[in-house]
């Protein structure tokens, strides 16, 4: 009887189990169709608004995308990173060393330094200056109209050359030759025999000298890209030149007649110098056939009469003596 009771009784407690667990799998799949339904809606919404806002931005932004395109298109500008300038000036002014304070003047408020200076005077007292200034880069440009300003411009020359490979190719052998070294030393330091000794530091100087080398090359690559150099050549303007014409005046023209003047005559007194000694030799000649030679010359000797039909020409006779022959003839 008890067997019987709890086979009744454990039926309602399996029933109920399994009521549960349907009502639990019909609440599991009612919320998973609602999230995918959710889903769907969301994404199906955000399929439409992205569509309309495509839509809508491909008219309004069809002037931004050419713009962009434009800019593309544009070729980028590039700028070296090492480039050396150099330039080269020849300006005519009133006073060589008044331009010259003004050029060291404004080489130094611009932080550079005046480098080699040569100063001359020609023939004719006017004074010409050449000097070298080494000027930061950043003011290269400022620095050089400063000077073209200083008077009358008559030469530039300039030039910007890109050296950027080069820094970059000594950068990077300094680089490899040191750890080449330091790697020769750790040798050094484990070597036991003398003969590796020896050899290692053979090694080690010549490493070392061709580090020297590029340590020095890269110095001067960065003191030539760092600083520009400025050749500038003052030389003084003649006076009573016009700065604003080049065509040339009374006075040009009463200097350029004496220097002709002055040319041609200085020409005549090379020339007679030249060819006075020929004259002397040629005068001597003639002096000592006069006096010297000619005297000691054989006399031909008198002509004959010349005889015709009459007989013999009379032969000419002083004065006095046809006087005295005539004389005697009458008597």
């Amino acid at each position: 009887m008890q067997v019987r009771r709890s086979a009744r009784s454990a039926r309602p407690v399996s029933a109920l189990a399994g009521l549960l667990l349907a009502a639990a799998l019909a609440l599991t799949g009612c919320s998973a169709a609602g999230d995918s339904g959710a889903d769907g809606a969301d994404k199906a919404a955000g399929a439409r608004a992205d569509s309309q806002a495509g839509s809508g931005a491909g008219y309004e932004g069809g002037k931004g995308r050419a713009a962009d395109d434009g800019k593309a298109s544009a070729p980028p500008k590039l700028t070296p990173d090492h480039v050396i300038h150099t330039a080269s000036l020849t300006v005519e002014v009133e006073n060589v060393p008044k331009a010259l304070a003004r050029a060291r003047a404004a080489t130094e408020s611009a932080g550079g330094y005046v480098g080699e200076e040569s100063t001359a005077r020609d023939e004719e007292g006017a004074e010409y200056t050449e000097v070298v200034l080494r000027v930061p880069v950043g003011a290269y440009d400022k620095v050089l109209a400063g000077l073209e300003g200083t008077g009358r411009l008559v030469e530039r020359d300039a030039e910007a050359r890109d050296v950027t490979d080069q820094v970059v190719d000594v950068d990077s052998r300094v680089k490899t030759q040191r750890a080449s070294v330091a790697r020769i030393r750790e040798l050094m330091d484990r070597a036991t025999k003398l003969s590796d000794v020896v050899t290692l530091e053979g090694e080690l100087s010549n490493r070392q000298a061709e580090l020297e080398s590029l340590l020095a090359r890269q110095a001067s690559l960065k003191d030539r890209t760092d600083l520009a150099t400025i050749t500038l050549s003052l030389s003084e303007r003649p006076a009573g030149r016009d700065d604003g014409s080049d065509d040339p005046g009374f006075t040009d023209a009463l200097a350029g007649g004496w220097d002709a003047f002055v040319t041609v005559l200085r020409w005549v007194v090379v020339a007679a110098g030249a060819v006075l000694p020929f004259a002397a030799a040629l005068l001597l000649l003639v002096v000592v056939w006069l006096r010297v030679v000619r005297p000691r010359l054989p006399r031909r000797p008198a002509p004959a009469p010349t005889a015709t039909a009459l007989g013999p020409l009379p032969s000419a006779r002083p004065a006095g003596g046809s006087g005295g022959g005539a004389g005697t003839e009458e008597s």
